[in-house]
């Protein structure tokens, strides 16, 4: 299933893909249905189920109530779940040699990737509360000159626990999302110098973006291997797969969850793909340029970047 959270008549509603244009409100076709509709009150209420509304949601999708559909021009989305906490790996190596090219170039310093990196995920834990959904416009910061996207794939976790094996992290996910990590380039490399990682670089109001849909874990076999490209004003300007990750999600869950509780309804993104950013490409974005994110299965997340809103 792809699942969403969307606006419609000033209310929030969590909703199922059914048609390319069309919605199934779930708690009204679970209320249609003379289910309970308990557990389609929101993301998070539906992750807390468990297989039982999995499978509740399932098949109310598998035969829709005609009475709860929705046209998808008539919704405005919301991120599918704003976190209960947000981390960012970097696991694809092609970014971080692309970006470190770059860097090099600008700074005249020499970077190699540490290995540290080739050993364990690395991560760090961004703002969870400035997340924004698809066709929501993000406001350009006005610290910032060089602002750029990233191309991630993300999972929800749908499962709370510790010390959990690398075998059974896909026991832990609930779905995958489609994130953009926005990011204020030239306060990120003005502070990554200081060793405690991205500051005001990635923590801004909608500088976080997610969606639009969570794509459930049961659609595509682990470790993921989806196609992921990333186009500027209708031109593609790079991508690449989720199978590229050095690390995959199980690593990535045994190594975040050492010693340390991971709860449902965390977001973990992957980090940037390989030429999923602007800066490996030499390229800037501009005030109104709009960006479209896609993930093969879950869809197209779609934002423009303005000045001065």
């Amino acid at each position: 299933m792809r699942l969403a959270t969307v606006t419609y008549n000033d209310r929030p509603l969590l909703v199922a893909a059914i048609y390319d244009d069309r919605l199934l409100n779930l708690r009204a076709a679970a209320k249609a249905a003379g289910q309970d509709d308990g557990d389609f009150t929101s993301m998070q209420s539906l992750i807390d189920s468990g297989q039982r509304g999995l499978s509740i949601a399932r098949g109310l999708v598998d035969h829709p109530q005609q009475s709860a559909t929705i046209a998808q021009a008539d919704v405005t989305f919301l991120p599918p779940i704003m976190p209960v906490q947000y981390r960012d790996c970097l696991v694809f190596e092609d970014h971080l040699t692309n970006c470190f090219k770059v860097m090099e170039e600008t700074t005249g310093r020499k970077h190699e990737v540490p290995d540290v990196w080739y050993q364990q995920p690395i991560y760090y834990k961004g703002n969870r509360m400035s997340f924004i959904g698809h066709g929501i416009d993000v406001q350009w910061p006005t610290y910032a000159e060089h602002l750029d996207f990233e191309l991630e794939l993300a999972i929800v976790v749908g499962k709370t626990g510790k010390n959990i094996r690398a075998e059974d992290g896909i026991n832990h996910i609930f779905g995958y999302t489609i994130l953009n990590d926005v990011s204020a380039r030239d306060a990120q490399m003005a502070e990554m110098p200081g060793q405690l990682g991205p500051c005001k670089g990635k923590d801004f109001d909608t500088g976080n973006i997610l969606g639009p849909y969570i794509l459930t874990a049961d659609e595509v076999p682990h470790p993921v291997a989806l196609d992921m490209e990333a186009r500027v004003n209708g031109e593609r300007w790079g991508g690449g797969n989720s199978r590229q990750m050095h690390h995959d999600f199980g690593a990535i869950l045994a190594h975040i969850s050492a010693c340390e509780t991971v709860y449902a309804g965390e977001v973990i993104g992957s980090g940037t793909v390989g030429t999923g950013c602007g800066l490996e490409l030499g390229k800037r974005l501009s005030d109104g340029d709009r960006f479209e994110l896609e993930i093969e299965k879950i869809g197209i997340l779609a934002n423009r970047i303005v000045k001065g809103a």
